[in-house]
């Protein structure tokens, strides 16, 4: 017990003692952290007033550079004033010197102004003087001359008309001759010299109709049991499959030519292959129709990368590759578009034009003819609202449309198609035409003739190219056969279509006859 009572005192002192020693040291520390901050402070105090120093110091040079740069401007701007104030004194006497030479000049101006009215009113006096006269001459000539002024007047200006009017139309045919014979001469050159520069081939290769067949036993297989397989076929391709009498030949019968080279193509796929069902012939045919259109744009590709022409919308490609199975009148329509497409570029390149537009504008012309949606519109139409859809030039766009008049031309370009597809299509043996049709036109030619008065005889010769018409010398002058032949070639133009260009000539003489007895 006494032992835990001294460990309880022990450690009543050992705290008391050790607070002692705390209280203490803390005295010490607070003593030592006083001290330091007064001698912070103090050494703050001495920095901030050397920086005070220092400071005033800058501020008074400055206040010297301030105040040496406004003298120094002070005297520059004293010096301007000068300047400006001598050149005043100078600009004013200049004006006091002009001032008094003005004051001269004005006592000049009214001293002639005063000889100016004297002379105004003797020049009264004359013209008066001189309008007696001339009334006096007028009387005296209108007595001479037994006619009024008026009329004499009149009579004047009739006959000045009248040899005006001759005198016109004598320039006028003089001017219209030789423009004929310089712009025949030229564009015949061009069109020759383009022609020459182009091969073209005579005989246009078209989509075949008619299928050959090894022996008449294939027909039978094609037929097949109660004719399923060639109703199938029928189906599939969209074509009607003729089968008679001719020896070793069907004929595929279809307005579209595509359709019709995709049921010959599988027709010969499937004789090839001897195995010819329902299944295989639908097999078959897609499969075909497939290819043709993977070789419809190869055909367009390759197209446009003869002919150097760039940038040209994939769907247009694929409608030039469409071309190669369409036709125009016997001809080929990629191989009429091909050779316009280079006869375009040839004549502009010698008339100083693009020949790359007018290449494209060639290549493209008949685009409307080949569309997936058949349209109401004509085809000229029709290509040129595809080629705006698809971003081409409007130059190209307008020879599009206007190669066939439906629009009018605002390019030379425009001009370039029209006249190398009439090349391209009049070409002997490019098209083929009925008999009908060629006769028709024939006879629409003398018809058109034989509606002028005065005209007794109409001939339409070679092959519809030139219409000779007679006219009755009694009723027709020689200015009005000209008229007669401009009218002609006016209305041939407007009522009819023909390729290429028809001459009309117009022929007036006189005959005397007369019979020795």
């Amino acid at each position: 017990m006494i032992e835990v009572v001294i460990g309880i005192i022990g450690l009543l002192v050992g705290f008391v003692f050790g607070r002692y020693l705390l209280n203490k040291i803390y005295q010490d520390l607070e003593i030592k952290a006083t001290e330091k901050a007064n001698s912070i402070i103090k050494e703050a105090e001495i920095q901030a007033e050397n920086l005070k120093k220092e400071k005033l110091l800058e501020a008074k040079e400055k206040i010297q550079e301030l105040k040496a740069q406004f003298d120094a401007d002070e005297l520059e701007r004293k010096e301007k004033l000068q300047t400006a104030e001598n050149r005043i004194k100078q600009k004013e006497s200049s004006l006091n010197q002009k001032l008094e030479q003005y004051k001269k000049d004005q006592a000049q101006v009214d001293l002639a102004k005063k000889e100016y009215a004297a002379l105004l009113e003797n020049n009264k006096i004359k013209e008066a003087e001189l309008n007696d006269k001339i009334h006096q001459v007028k009387v005296q000539l209108e007595r001479i001359a037994g006619m009024s002024q008026e009329e004499a007047k009149n009579e004047l200006i009739f006959n000045i008309v009248e040899q005006a009017k001759l005198e016109a139309q004598a320039q006028v045919k003089e001017v219209i001759e030789n423009a004929k014979l310089t712009a025949n001469k030229e564009a015949k050159r061009i069109v020759i010299q383009t022609i020459q520069r182009t091969a073209a081939e005579h005989a246009i290769e078209n989509s075949v109709t008619v299928f050959n067949l090894e022996s008449d036993e294939i027909k039978g297989r094609i037929i097949g049991r109660e004719g399923r397989n060639i109703r199938a076929l029928e189906a599939a391709t969209g074509v009607e499959i003729i089968v008679d009498d001719t020896p070793d030949a069907i004929i595929l019968s279809g307005f579209d030519p595509i359709r019709r080279e995709i049921a010959r193509l599988s027709l010969h796929k499937l004789v090839t292959d001897g195995r010819i069902h329902p299944a295989r012939i639908e097999e078959v045919v897609n499969k075909t129709t497939k290819q043709l259109h993977e070789e419809i744009m190869e055909v367009g590709e390759r197209t446009v990368l003869d002919l150097g022409i760039h940038g040209l919308h994939p769907e247009l490609i694929r409608m030039v590759g469409k071309m190669k199975y369409r036709s125009s009148y016997g001809q080929n329509l990629l191989q009429h578009s091909r050779e316009v497409a280079n006869l375009c570029a040839i004549m502009a390149s010698e008339l100083g034009l693009n020949p790359k537009l007018a290449k494209r504008a060639g290549l493209l012309h008949d685009i409307g003819k080949v569309p997936d949606d058949q349209a109401e519109i004509p085809h000229a139409i029709l290509g040129m609202q595809l080629a705006q859809k698809y971003k081409e030039n409007p130059e190209v766009c307008n020879a599009i449309g206007a190669h066939h008049d439906e629009i009018e031309m605002t390019s030379p370009i425009s001009a370039i198609v029209q006249a190398c597809d009439a090349i391209s299509g009049s070409r002997p043996g490019a098209r083929r035409e009925m008999v009908e049709t060629y006769i028709k036109r024939l006879k629409d030619l003398e018809a058109i003739a034989f509606s002028f008065n005065g005209v007794s005889k109409s001939y339409a010769i070679q092959a519809g190219r030139e219409l000779r018409v007679i006219v009755e010398s009694e009723k027709v002058t020689d200015d009005q056969a000209d008229v007669i032949a401009f009218e002609i070639a006016k209305r041939i133009q407007n009522e009819l279509q023909y390729p290429g260009q028809i001459k009309v000539t117009v022929i007036r003489e006189k005959r005397a006859i007369s019979y020795a007895k």
